[in-house]
């Protein structure tokens, strides 16, 4: 009796099945991540995101951990907001000490203290300076520049001088245009503060605006009076968003 061959069942290799689930648990699991990133909050990312490149960069990041504080916007804004009142504290008393000067000299008629959003502005009518179309520092004008230069001396803030005229064309040997007279006017008023008043001549910067930008009406001579001036600014360090302040 012829005896029947047995035959073995041929099973297919499944090894393959191993990588091909771990390829699909880790695609699962980036979706997943990927819809977490969709749905975190815009602001709480960004905060993840300077943390993580603090990280990366070998700093040490603020993370919730055992107690830590985490520095957020709020944080930020608060202290932002007690230097801009220390600074502002500082501009009422500068005005204040600026005003009492000038009224000692008796050029309270001619010099006015302004604080605004942008800083306080000293602003000097040309004839307390100067002679008519020229832009000489006038020797009795001196005491009154280094008065205010000896308030203005322990300041970190910039200063901005600024030089105006009225709408009356000059041209004369020193000058071809009201642009050349109001610029040598507030360059000679900084070089008198930082040679004569000792202030230092990093924080400075000089701007001439001539006839334009006029504050006052150039139709009537009081408006081009008031108009022919230098305005020293001492330029706020954390300025404020509204124009005029109290």
């Amino acid at each position: 009796m012829r005896k029947k061959k047995q035959h073995q069942e041929e099973h297919v290799d499944e090894k393959w099945l191993l990588p091909y689930s771990d390829m699909l648990t880790l695609l699962l699991a980036l979706f997943i991540v990927m819809f977490a990133m969709s749905q975190i909050d815009k602001e709480k990312w960004k905060q993840l995101s300077e943390q993580f490149n603090i990280v990366f960069s070998g700093g040490t990041g603020m993370m919730p951990d055992n107690g830590s504080k985490t520095v957020s916007n709020n944080d930020s804004n608060a202290d932002y907001k007690k230097k801009v009142i220390t600074e502002q504290d500082k501009m009422n008393e500068l005005k204040n000490s600026l005003e009492q000067e000038i009224k000692g000299s008796g050029y309270q008629d001619k010099i006015k203290v302004d604080l605004n959003g942008e800083g306080l502005e000293v602003s000097i009518q040309d004839t307390v300076l100067f002679n008519s179309g020229d832009a000489e520092i006038l020797k009795n004008s001196a005491p009154v520049l280094v008065q205010i230069s000896g308030i203005l001396k322990n300041l970190s803030n910039q200063i901005r001088v600024a030089g105006y005229t009225d709408n009356v064309p000059i041209s004369n040997g020193k000058f071809h245009s009201n642009w050349d007279l109001s610029y040598m006017r507030a360059a000679n008023v900084m070089n008198f503060m930082v040679q004569t008043g000792q202030l230092s001549p990093e924080k400075f910067s000089v701007q001439a605006y001539g006839q334009y930008n006029a504050k006052y009406d150039n139709s009537t001579e009081e408006g081009r009076t008031k108009n022919r001036r230098v305005v020293i600014n001492i330029v706020r360090e954390y300025p404020l968003a509204d124009k005029k302040v109290n």
